[in-house]
């Protein structure tokens, strides 16, 4: 198997190109530039087109064009910029078209800061846009899954008619790793029935336009209703580690969950019993693991570059609030594993109370 040496960002890139994406349209912003870097770099080698666009909604509305037309495409983006593509992902959302997105998260409201974070996960798991629609959304905790589930997110994404999202941070995508390349595709543009071709002046019009006025009120929303029920049920996906005699479960996903890995470690040292539940799809959160949650287990430990708590919600949601749920919320500070073990530590001793989800 070919393997390379590599940042996550050029991970997902080249995973991208592998899986056949011949489309890409987006506009630099840290710290994600590097995709946009290597796709000016190596899509026009593989017969595709990349174009910087003057900003992220013109980036999005090529992008819109190409993916109706039945190319893979892809775009990335970060904070402000990410917010800025709101309005074109409800556009896909309501025609169906199937498109894969990259958030590379930096911490911070506004411009924010460069620095890593993981506070862009409401915007990714309840946001995307207006209307009645949900993102699948993918979370990387190596450079080996940024090119995993990037290959994999195009697949998802034709599945299901969908928007499906890649959601790093600023420590993932930077980080250099060993890791395996998928093998290469190429992808039939004309592959379905529903996009965009040319055609004589007698032949039926095409459809991918919005779905709702094509196909009526009555069956669109059967149809958003089944697919929605659909993701949910059959695209959970998540990984454990020494969850099965824990006593305080620490639940965390991207960076945040490889740091809680050495935590758990540590605190096994320690005589204390950690374990981790790392959610990989954060919608679908992955209620059906609270479903395996060992009678040991005392508590729950969200632990997030966050300063309200953002996932908490989906841990109270998802377990049906029958253990406390506790918070070690780091805003833009990486965590540390001794971080960790001290507070957990201090919620065995009682210092420490469970938290309230804002």
């Amino acid at each position: 198997m070919e393997y390379a040496l590599m940042k996550g960002n050029e991970a997902i890139a080249e995973a991208a190109l592998r899986a056949g994406c011949r489309f890409y349209a987006g506009y630099p912003i840290t710290p994600q530039s590097e995709i946009l870097e290597y796709m000016s770099d190596h899509m026009e080698k593989r017969g595709g087109v990349f174009i910087q666009g003057e900003n992220e909604v013109a980036s999005m509305s090529m992008l819109y064009g190409a993916a109706a037309c039945g190319a893979r495409c892809m775009s990335s983006s970060s904070g402000p910029g990410f917010d800025l593509k709101q309005e074109e992902i409800s556009y896909l959302s309501a025609a169906g078209i199937p498109a894969v997105l990259v958030n590379s998260m930096r911490f911070g409201l506004g411009d924010g800061e460069i620095t890593a974070g993981q506070d862009s996960y409401w915007v990714s798991t309840r946001g995307g846009g207006h209307g009645d629609k949900r993102l699948l959304v993918l979370a990387p905790a190596s450079v080996q899954e940024c090119a995993d589930l990037t290959y994999l997110a195009f697949d998802l994404a034709e599945k299901y008619r969908n928007v499906v999202e890649i959601l790093s941070d600023g420590a993932i995508c930077q980080m250099i790793e060993k890791v395996y390349l998928p093998a290469e595709k190429e992808h039939d543009i004309d592959k379905f029935d529903w996009t965009l071709t040319g055609k004589p002046r007698e032949q039926k019009k095409n459809k991918a336009y919005n779905l709702s006025y094509y196909m009526g009120y009555e069956a669109y929303n059967k149809m958003m209703r089944d697919k929605i029920e659909a993701m949910h049920r059959d695209e959970q996906r998540w990984d454990s580690f020494q969850m099965e005699d824990a006593e305080l479960l620490l639940i965390a996903y991207g960076i945040s969950s490889r740091v809680c890995r050495s935590a758990v470690r540590l605190a096994r040292k320690e005589g204390i019993k950690l374990g981790l539940l790392r959610p990989i799809s954060v919608w679908p959160y992955p209620a059906d693991a609270f479903k395996k949650i060992p009678t040991s287990v005392r508590g729950y430990v969200t632990v997030e570059m966050s300063i309200t708590s953002q996932m908490g919600e989906d841990i109270l949601l998802a377990s049906r609030g029958d253990r406390p749920l506790y918070g070690y919320l780091t805003s833009k500070d990486l965590p540390t594993a001794e971080g960790i073990v001290a507070h957990c530590r201090e919620i065995q001793e009682g210092k420490i109370q469970p938290m309230e989800v804002l």
